[in-house]
């Protein structure tokens, strides 16, 4: 995941601040300067980092501590402010067009993943009840138009192509189609380049000309770092772009890309791809992207993610969460909720959003993690789910054999349940007493 480096060093500069009781202007000095080295080192602009500590150490040293934060939360409440400020500010929605019709090109150098996020923004605007078409106007990269077919038919939304005719032409009858079927996006896939060329710019140039497109969305590979900089540049002295896609950010890089292209070409970042899969699309939230930064994690995404993919029968939730608060939830309902957190993504990606959880990148996760649980709960009778306390030796005996797995696996399972379940109640019962003892304080 992108920024774990980065994260890790903010983190242990922090750290240098616990137990301090009054910040003072040396202590601030030295934290900034290991900020500035973990932003160096996560490939950010030089002149980029510069200004930030610049704002931040000004805002650290004439600030008062506020009463509620200790001096570490106070660093990190203005550092986590300049971060998100870095980035944006708020997220910067799509813009559409008043016409039926609206055009989005993405432009970019090849390998950049164009083709890929073109069929994953066309499948988030399905999602949001648009009617999107793809458009291949890559005539130049071997099997360009035939990969957007591929990934337009994987997520639902038809491709017009005109084989190697002028792009120009391809994107204008693109348009028409679009209007005459009823299709309120048309999004264009164009050609990139291994760098940038003239004749490459002329063509995207004329493509703006014929279509006017409300949105020119550069994308860009988050693990090329600084030079994503100037490819952003000099695409937006020749086009005038109107926000970025960052692609990869997923991978092992250092995130530097994030920090510096809006600072440097005043562009927004749009979206950010997160994953291999083409539901692996998120709008670019920059206060959510500088908590992820500094470890604080990003509930309101993981939120989200439940609400698109999960599916839940409120009279069902409703019974459980009932049913949750007694202690008295069953195997039956601990198959049912792996089911519904697996429609979520990999479970590592889901425990780095929990406050706290940054570091879980040193443990290995497999995506797989849920399988044996979910084998060994499927293999016992309805009974059995419902009361794990009739498990004798040769129930156990038959669940592993018909689970593939050992019993010493079907024991742990059970273990693992009943202790979930007492440390629940556990909860609840310290939560009635606290709700029987607690006043709020007169004002």
């Amino acid at each position: 995941m992108a920024f774990e480096g980065l994260t890790q060093r903010l983190q242990q500069a922090f750290g240098k601040m616990r137990g301090k009781g009054k910040l003072t202007e040396e202590d601030v000095k030295l934290v900034m300067r290991e900020v500035r080295m973990a932003l160096l080192e996560a490939d950010v602009n030089y002149k980029v980092v510069k200004d930030f500590v610049k704002k931040a150490t000004e805002r650290c040293v004439g600030q008062e501590m506020l009463e509620s934060l200790n001096t570490q939360q106070q660093i990190i409440k203005i550092v986590n402010e300049e971060l998100t400020a870095l980035m944006g500010g708020s997220n910067a929605r799509l813009q559409f067009s008043s016409s039926p019709v609206t055009v989005f090109m993405l432009c970019g150098l090849q390998g950049a993943g164009k083709t890929t996020m073109s069929a994953k923004l066309a499948n988030w605007l399905r999602k949001d009840g648009k009617k999107p078409l793809l458009v291949g106007c890559d005539i130049y990269r071997p099997a360009a138009i035939k990969q957007l077919q591929v990934v337009g038919s994987q997520v639902g939304v038809p491709v017009f192509e005109r084989g190697t005719q002028d792009p120009v032409q391809t994107a204008k009858e693109a348009v028409e189609f679009a209007r005459s079927r009823q299709h309120d996006v048309v999004i264009l896939d164009t050609a990139g380049r291994l760098h940038i060329d003239e004749q490459l710019m002329d063509e995207l140039a004329r493509i703006c000309e014929a279509v006017g497109p409300t949105e020119i969305l550069l994308t860009i590979d988050a693990m090329t770092g600084q030079d994503a900089v100037n490819v952003a540049n000099t695409f937006n002295e020749k086009l005038e772009i109107t926000g970025c896609i960052l692609t990869k950010l997923d991978g092992d890089t250092r995130g530097g890309a994030a920090l510096s292209v809006r600072a440097v070409t005043g562009k927004p970042i749009k979206f950010a791809g997160m994953g291999e899969k083409l539901s692996d699309i998120e709008p670019f939230h920059p206060e959510r992207m500088a908590s992820r930064i500094l470890g604080m994690g990003d509930v309101m995404t993981l939120i989200e993610k439940a609400q698109e993919n999960i599916d839940v029968d409120p009279e069902e939730a409703t019974d459980l969460a009932r049913r949750m608060k007694n202690a008295d939830f069953t195997l039956e309902d601990f198959l049912k909720q792996m089911q519904q957190i697996k429609k979520m993504g990999p479970l590592s990606g889901l425990l780095k959003m929990l406050p706290g959880m940054s570091n879980i990148g040193d443990i290995d996760i497999p995506d797989d993690a849920m399988k044996k649980p979910e084998a060994i709960i499927r293999s016992m009778t309805p009974r059995e789910r419902r009361h794990p306390e009739v498990l004798n030796a040769s129930r156990r005996r038959r669940i592993a054999a018909g689970s593939g797995t050992t019993v010493q696996d079907v024991n742990q399972l059970i273990r693992q349940f009943e202790d979930m379940k007492k440390q629940m109640k556990m909860m609840m019962n310290q939560t009635r007493g606290k709700r029987g003892r607690f006043r709020f304080p007169m004002r």
